[in-house]
């Protein structure tokens, strides 16, 4: 579903990602870790198409994100760090703004609003202006743009930022719920927890590269200390000095 091939990206002669290759699989939920400055955030903006790689290619369901964008662009929802919103729509009235976005034909936006409305607990709030909504709920409303035409592959960049513990649950649930209905995931996350209870995969970038790409316990083989937890993992390999592929 989704497909790294050798990409670099470079802003002069800063090389923020370094000829990376990798291949997620439908139904798998893969977390990007590393720390910051590490090239998560330019990778997914290259993987949405906010960013053109300067060598590889990048593809979703077989698309060229840069070659054929709209088709690209149409099987992908996309959470980013920050909630970008129109301050003067309801929530409701976004929600309507992005189905027309993609084409969505009214009966079956009305079905699908009502649907991630419902799902986001979103009903007390969905005819109040955005500007009046908190962080979470603002997040919590991002969500629900991102799911309307049920995509393929959701790419989220640091998904629980602004979140209460019950809207954690909520989409932490969602999540599970829809990758095991063949969703693909691609998260970029500093949550160390959520990615080692969810993630069937991990990758960790340090500067540019990927450093380490698998499951946890493949981490703990490489990693070869005494160690169990992915934060412990993580901070060995990714410290000055610490441990090699």
């Amino acid at each position: 579903m989704i497909e790294f091939d050798h990409v670099t990206r470079t802003y002069g002669p800063k090389t923020a990602v370094a000829d990376v290759s990798l291949a997620i699989p439908r139904g798998e939920l893969f977390a990007l870790l590393g720390p910051n400055g590490a090239g998560k955030t330019t990778s997914i903006r290259m993987l949405v198409g906010l960013l053109h790689p300067s060598r590889g290619t990048i593809r979703i369901c077989g698309h060229d994100v840069v070659a054929d964008p709209r088709a690209a662009h149409l099987h992908v929802g996309y959470v980013p760090d920050e909630p970008c919103l129109y301050d003067k729509l309801t929530g409701r009235e976004f929600l309507s703004f992005i189905a027309d976005m993609f084409g969505m034909p009214r009966h079956l936006a009305r079905g699908r609003i009502d649907r991630e409305i419902e799902c986001f607990e979103l009903g007390e709030f969905a005819d109040d202006l955005s500007e009046s909504y908190s962080l979470g709920m603002k997040q919590r409303l991002v969500f629900a743009a991102s799911l309307l035409h049920d995509p393929g592959v959701l790419v989220l960049d640091e998904p629980m930022v602004g979140l209460d513990p019950r809207s954690v649950r909520i989409v932490k649930d969602l999540l599970a719920a829809r990758t095991r209905e063949g969703m693909t995931v691609f998260m970029s996350t500093h949550t160390l927890a959520m990615a080692e209870e969810m993630a069937e995969r991990v990758g960790i970038m340090v500067r540019g590269s990927l450093r380490f790409l698998g499951t946890v316990d493949e981490l703990r083989a490489q990693v070869a200390v005494e160690a169990t937890s992915l934060e412990q993992l993580y901070l060995e390999l990714t410290s000055p000095g610490g441990a090699r592929p």
